[in-house]
């Protein structure tokens, strides 16, 4: 049977206080569980999962991700509209936590890192109809986050967020 969907991620990280405060401000995650302060499941709002996200505590001393080694690259989280994309790269900015835009085409992307230097990606899923076709030439740069606003608007709701298949 084929593989549907990424129900939950899992991460080892430094400390549980400030990783949860990190997710459920930025991400707007809720809080289900917290074990004996060594972990934490947290949801996104409207989820349906037990959990979409675990933090597993591992220490102070414990070295973080090191970029060109073996391991989880990033993870990818969906927003449902433009807006949405706009209020959190602001947030991840607020923070000193972006590291990065991409206009991947088919999508609109912010890159950021979380208080361990886990990578994540906050993206919107362009409309698929305005998907470039195969020989546009077209390749993906830096988003211009403002064009994008412009073109679609913050309220277009796209992907699981519009009842598309995920």
């Amino acid at each position: 049977m084929p593989v549907r969907r990424l129900n939950h991620a899992v991460l080892w990280i430094r400390d549980l206080d400030r990783s949860v405060e990190f997710y459920t401000a930025v991400f707007g995650f809720r809080l289900d569980h917290l074990a004996a302060g060594r972990a934490a499941f947290l949801s996104a709002p409207d989820s349906l999962n037990d959990h979409d996200l675990g933090l597993f505590a591992i220490g102070a001393d414990a070295p973080g991700p090191e970029q060109g080694r073996v391991g989880l690259y990033h993870l990818a989280w969906e927003v449902g509209t433009l807006g949405e994309l706009a209020e959190i790269g602001a947030r991840l900015d607020e923070r000193g936590a972006l590291v990065g835009a991409t206009n991947h085409l088919v999508s609109k992307s912010f890159y950021a890192k979380d208080p361990d230097g886990n990578e994540f990606e906050l993206m919107w899923r362009v409309p698929r109809e305005d998907w470039p076709t195969e020989n546009s030439g077209l390749r993906p740069g830096p988003l211009d986050l403002a064009e994008s606003l412009e073109r679609w608007g913050p309220d277009l709701a796209t992907g699981a967020a519009a009842g598309q298949p995920t």
